[in-house]
């Protein structure tokens, strides 16, 4: 029996399939394993989105910028009704480098279909509107979305970008890292030994060897290189809850272009 870890601090469920853990991380700032530190403001659609905690913010999952009022992120994180803002154009969110821009949220759009009592269901995306529209410029731009029903081949070039954590259960790090992370096509990935049913056709599987999303990562970009540009293909949502970067058992985004009218349909 397999399992799976939710990008967050709780603990695997027992399914009767492979269990996933979301890398959401309710407390913690962290980054993603393997890879390197980017460089300042270069995925400038890149979000931190955070909640309240007494008087402090805490980072805990990322976002796609998608619109100048609208970030796109995955549905459970942002399960618990806290007080949340959305942070742009960061690298450090321990510091303010003065390029950041600060937001409240308006209003939340989860996915009707999304169920979080079944990680590996499918729906795990989501909608946040900003209170007030971002200023674009060299450190917020919008991210590319694919066209509806786009699917990459297997090993298509694509990064992961968030704080998530060094590794399961690792040390911490306040600056944005991007890791490689080549596309594992539906056929491979739903093998037995790897994520056998536990996956569906509205995702995609990525990496599956040295470097992955850890817990913090959740509902940041799967970014991938399509003639020549930058396209967000992937929202991150769950790894093995074994380890994050658990051999044959590569991180699993929610498909973007399987959701581009529900998006538009909500966005108008």
């Amino acid at each position: 029996m397999h399992r799976f870890l939710l990008l967050t601090s709780l603990a695997a469920l027992v399914l009767a399939v492979p269990q996933p853990r979301y890398l959401e991380d309710e407390l913690v700032e962290g980054r993603v394993v393997g890879g390197e530190v980017a460089t300042p403001n270069s995925w400038p659609w890149q979000i931190s989105l955070q909640f309240k905690s007494r008087s402090n913010f805490y980072h805990n999952c990322g976002g796609t910028l998608i619109r100048r009022g609208w970030v796109m992120t995955a549905a459970h994180c942002l399960r618990r009704s806290v007080t949340r803002r959305v942070v742009l154009g960061d690298h450090d969110i321990s510091n303010n480098e003065g390029s950041e821009q600060y937001m409240n949220v308006s209003q939340i759009y989860i996915h009707p279909n999304w169920n979080s009592s079944n990680i590996n269901g499918g729906y795990d995306i989501a909608l946040v509107r900003l209170s007030t529209d971002a200023v674009l410029n060299n450190n917020v731009q919008l991210g590319v979305l694919p066209p509806s029903g786009q699917v990459l081949a297997h090993n298509h070039t694509c990064y992961i970008t968030g704080w998530g954590r060094n590794q399961t259960g690792g040390s911490l790090s306040t600056q944005l890292k991007q890791a490689y992370l080549p596309v594992v096509n539906y056929r491979t990935c739903s093998r037995k030994g790897w994520w056998d049913k536990s996956v569906k056709r509205t995702m995609v599987c990525a990496g599956g060897g040295s470097n992955s999303g850890c817990q913090g990562d959740s509902g940041g970009p799967l970014n991938c290189i399509v003639n020549g540009q930058w396209v967000v293909h992937g929202v991150t949502s769950f790894v093995y809850f074994l380890g994050c970067n658990t051999y044959k058992k590569p991180t699993v985004f929610t498909r973007v272009s399987a959701y581009i009218s529900w998006m538009n349909n909500i966005m108008g």
